[in-house]
């Protein structure tokens, strides 16, 4: 079991100094074989949070740190962490001419290998095909540029693609569920617990209860005004989405 945690962790704006902190002081422990769902408003530090985790350069923690079984990452760069497990699946995955998207899957892979034990092209081509299979994805999609010309949904899924190719030991997924049809919604969420294991942790941000109701969660955190403020398990989704977040406050973790 690996074990990532976050301790009293403070994160402002790095460009912003004298603006208000946007995180206050999360506490979160996500350890592999969990899926973990973060809900709250829009605009309380959801993103930033998952941001924060993965090295986002535009962020500067002021208090508090981030390990991995014990062992701090925070002074890591964005590869570093990669590298040491962690992969976030974008709220808007950027678009970039010129790469192919199984050149740059195949690039990621081979990034977290020895030099002497680059992953071969018949090994990566077979499990690249059966992936995409999976995902139901066109062929051509591995030829494509990478996200270029790609849907909101065909970049959703392709996410999960990289994902599932890269085998991380953490999915940090920030609204991969924003913006997909019902069908689209039901092969994403097929993508993720797939990969559901002893080996694969997951941290998800959603607003919503319908990607809960494909992918159910171990543990659902709510998120305010920059700070975790209650915890508990599946059915704390579907409580929210009858009363919605102003009843609560700080103050109010439970966990």
């Amino acid at each position: 079991m690996t074990t990532l945690k976050i301790t009293d962790l403070h994160v402002k704006v790095k460009e912003e100094p004298e603006h208000p902190e946007i995180l206050k002081g999360v506490n979160l422990t996500v350890s592999t074989g969990e899926i973990h769902a973060l809900m709250g408003p829009n605009g309380n530090g959801k993103s930033t949070l998952a941001e924060t985790i993965m090295g986002n350069p535009k962020y500067l923690v002021t208090q508090g740190d981030i390990t991995i079984d014990g062992e701090s990452i925070k002074d890591l760069g964005v590869d570093e962490r990669a590298r040491a497990g962690l992969f976030l699946g974008m709220q808007y995955p950027a678009e970039i001419a010129g790469v192919t998207n199984a050149e740059f899957i195949r690039a990621a892979i081979n990034a977290r290998r020895p030099e002497d034990d680059q992953i071969s092209i018949m090994k990566f081509l077979k499990e690249l095909d059966a992936a995409m299979d999976f995902l139901k994805m066109p062929e051509d999609m591995a030829d494509r540029y990478l996200n270029q010309g790609f849907s909101g949904g065909e970049k959703k899924r392709n996410e999960i693609l990289q994902m599932m190719m890269i085998k991380p030991k953490f999915g940090l997924l920030d609204e991969i569920d924003s913006g997909l049809d019902i069908d689209a919604l039901r092969i994403v969420a097929n993508g993720v617990n797939k990969m559901r294991s002893p080996e694969f942790g997951t941290l998800m941000i959603t607003h919503y209860q319908r990607l809960l109701d494909y992918i159910v969660p171990d543990f659902v955190h709510v998120m305010k005004d920059g700070e975790i403020i209650e915890t508990g398990g599946a059915e704390l989704a579907k409580e929210l989405e009858k009363t919605g977040y102003e009843h609560l406050k700080a103050g109010d973790a439970n966990a």
